[in-house]
């Protein structure tokens, strides 16, 4: 068992809810995206704003698609353009 894993585990038990291996990669690509695309910090933001997303009834496949293909068109950053 990775720690990924144990952690996905303990964090769905603390918090009363289930999080299947399909979503669990879903935000891990988005994450990655959003993180080389657009700058790292962007990544943990998008992942909450997919939640929101989800939680107020929007696929999670259609969501995490529509924040990747926004990412995918973003411009490419300037030098010394880190806060954009």
């Amino acid at each position: 068992m990775t720690t990924l894993h144990s952690w996905t585990e303990a964090a769905c038990a603390e918090l009363g809810v289930q999080a299947d291996d399909g979503a669990i990669r879903a935000v891990l690509d988005l994450a990655r995206d959003v993180a080389h695309q657009i700058e790292r910090p962007a990544a943990p933001v998008s992942a909450f704003l997919l939640g929101l997303a989800v939680g107020g009834g929007q696929p999670l496949a259609a969501a995490a698609e529509q924040l990747r293909a926004l990412a995918a068109g973003w411009p490419a950053s300037e030098p010394g353009d880190a806060g954009r």
